[in-house]
This record gives C-alpha cells, structure tokens and sequence, in this order.
C-alpha cells in the first residue's frame, strides 16, 4: 500500500532547546491525536542516549518533573556509549528493543569496515533493505516491549523520555506505536519522525579511525542509509501492522493486548 506524506505537515508547534551532549531531544507535545485533541506538551519526550549529557543538560532534564526514563538501548549499546546520567528522583527502566548478539558483526564492520567491505555489505540498495527490515521485525517481534511500555504510560510513569541511541529508530518506533495508540495521524507520527534528520539532531557517525579515507563521501554515502530517518521506514513498520494485524486497532488489542480501557486511561493521561 502506497501512502503519500505531506512534506509541509509541521509535526509540533513549539522548538524545542538544543543540549550539548543530548541528541535529537524533543516534545512531541502539540501532535494532533483522537477527537480533535492534542498530545499534551511537557509529558512525552523522546531523545538520543543521556551517557554524554553536560550538567547543563542534566539540570535541563531534571526540570522536566520527568517521572520515567525509557532506555531501549541494549547491553553492547551501552557498553559502546556509557551509562544514562542519574537524574534525581527519575526512574530509569532499560526495555532492550534490540538484541547485542544480533548484528554485532555488521555494526563492527560498519565503524571499521574499509571501502571494498562497506560497498559489498551496504552497496545497492542493502543498507535501506536491512533499515526496513528491521522495522518490520521490531514491530512483529517486539510486541511484549512495545505493550509494557504504552501500558506504563498508562499507568503511572509520565512525564516519560523514551530513547536509545540515537533517538531514531528504536525510540522512533516507540514513540510512533504511542502515538498511534493516542490516535495521531499516520502522517503526523512520520512527520514527527523525520524531525531527527536536523542537522542538530542527527547522530553522528562513528568510525573507528579518523583517517580521512574513513569518512570519504563515498564511505558516508554508503553509510547514509543507517543514520538517516526515511519515511519509507517507518512506512514498513505500519505495512507490518496492516499486512498481519489488519490494522492499528487489531494491533493494539491483539498484538500489545491493550484494552480499551488502557487505551482511555493513556489518552487521559496525555492528551490534552
């Protein structure tokens, strides 16, 4: 099923402050949702890893009230960046969205990987396909995560911040499932999404050696795939929930086993 996303659709009203350390952090706040409501600003966030954050950052997250944080980095993510910085009085609840054994290999070969090796792994075409199927497979595979966290939302952990590492891809499904469940058009959720392609945004590519020939344009073009948000993504995450659910509300109810009355105690919670 082909969908058309506007390029002009604004995702949320406000700017939000630039960190130091932090990537892609965000509101999602002003999002249009169900019944002509909006999701409430100051109660979702969503962001890049919290390991680098400076004080000034730090003393910027702590005064979001933020009940939870969401870390869906897994052990070798965390391993490769740090810790999460403790905010005092937050929860921090790690939900692995992805698993360390599960392409180990591929991210080793994409920091240290030479020309002839990164054009043979990620050349024509494969770095996308590997980028949408990866959607797919977390919204198929993941559907435990996915409910414990839309249910904790329910429930009693915002304001809530989800991310990984670089916001973008886990982080960016999370957030779109809790979105959809909140009724944010499809349109909105991708708009939203493609906000982290911002330069201030975007992760930045680590590569083993700083020698030039490691960030050649051909080796970023190659690699561009990986840490680009493209719509045609997360496109492939909802053909998952249309082409084996049938749909959002099926998905919700049988894949994430969400009842209605979680889904009316979460939109209470976050919608204006």
């Amino acid at each position: 099923m082909t969908q058309q996303i506007p390029q002009d659709l604004p995702a949320h009203p406000e700017p939000t402050p630039e960190m130091t350390g932090v990537r892609n952090f965000r509101d999602v706040g002003g999002l249009p949702a169900a019944d002509g409501r909006r999701v409430r600003p100051g109660r979702l966030f969503r962001s890049g890893h919290l390991a680098h954050a400076t004080e000034t950052d730090a003393e910027f997250l702590a005064s979001l009230g933020l009940h939870t944080v969401f870390d869906f980095r897994n052990a070798a993510d965390q391993a490769l960046e740090g810790p999460d910085v403790a905010l005092p009085g937050v929860r921090n609840v790690n939900i692995p969205l992805s698993d360390p054994a599960d392409g180990g290999e591929f991210w080793r070969m994409v920091r240290e990987g030479g020309l002839d090796q990164l054009r043979g792994l990620l050349g024509g075409g494969r770095a996308a396909a590997r980028m949408a199927g990866s959607y797919r497979a977390m919204i198929r595979d993941r559907t435990a995560e996915h409910g414990r966290v839309v249910r904790a939302l329910a429930e009693d952990s915002v304001p809530a911040l989800l991310h990984c590492a670089a916001g973008k891809d886990r982080a960016g499904l999370a957030i779109a499932v809790t979105l959809l469940a909140l009724g944010v058009d499809r349109e909105a959720v991708v708009a939203d999404y493609l906000e982290s392609n911002a330069p201030h945004n975007r992760y930045r590519v680590r590569r083993d050696s700083e020698a030039p020939e490691a960030h050649s344009p051909e080796v970023m073009e190659l690699l561009a795939p990986l840490f680009d948000a493209r719509a045609e993504y997360l496109l492939a995450a909802y053909e998952t929930i249309d082409g084996h659910w049938g749909g959002v509300d099926r998905y919700l109810a049988e894949g994430l086993g969400l009842t209605p009355v979680t889904l009316e105690r979460l939109r209470e919670r976050l919608l204006d």
